[in-house]
């Protein structure tokens, strides 16, 4: 049997809510939304580049926010080292080594990483504040920032994930 990418429940976030919920519930929103872009497709299908010569493709998408939430939760919360998941030589690296025969892990990586992210902002508050990584940066974001920045990035990816799974099998939506 081949494998599929799961389904998922998304749940909308919540309409009325304090502010750590409601970015907490857009995040996790936004998280759920890229999943959906994958279920029912095989790791080759996930692996395709639609937009040729982009390398870009689903299983890079999951795969650099694997990245992405390591490097804004758990490296600024100090409970990662620096590197990322699937960095090499280069922070394209996600992308360029996507493979079909690895997306059943790659899945599964990135639901780890978003699971020790929200273990590791657990014990800060929205006001603490973490260096910023650019180099010659000398300024600090607060964990709202944080979440709020993350909520951005994944908007910008969801739609290339939309893009990308209508060149895949014409699937649209949500």
């Amino acid at each position: 049997m081949t494998w599929l990418a799961p389904e998922v429940r998304r749940e909308d976030p919540p309409l009325i809510a304090g502010e750590r919920v409601a970015l907490q519930g857009w995040l996790d929103y936004h998280r759920a939304t890229l999943l959906a872009k994958c279920a029912g497709l095989t790791g080759d299908q996930l692996a395709r580049r639609s937009v040729e010569p982009s390398a870009l493709s689903l299983l890079g998408l999951v795969r650099h926010m694997s990245d992405v939430e390591r490097w804004w939760f758990r490296r600024f919360t100090g409970q990662a080292e620096l590197s990322g998941v699937h960095w090499g030589e280069t922070e394209d690296r996600d992308f360029e080594a996507a493979e079909g025969a690895s997306a059943e892990a790659d899945l599964a990586t990135y639901a780890a990483e978003c699971a020790a992210a929200d273990v590791a902002t657990r014990a800060f508050s929205l006001d603490d504040t973490f260096p910023h990584p650019n180099p010659g940066k000398d300024h600090r974001v607060d964990l709202r920032w944080i979440y709020l920045h993350m909520i951005e990035e994944y908007a910008r990816h969801n739609g290339h994930a939309d893009l990308l799974r209508e060149r895949i099998d014409g699937a649209t939506g949500d």
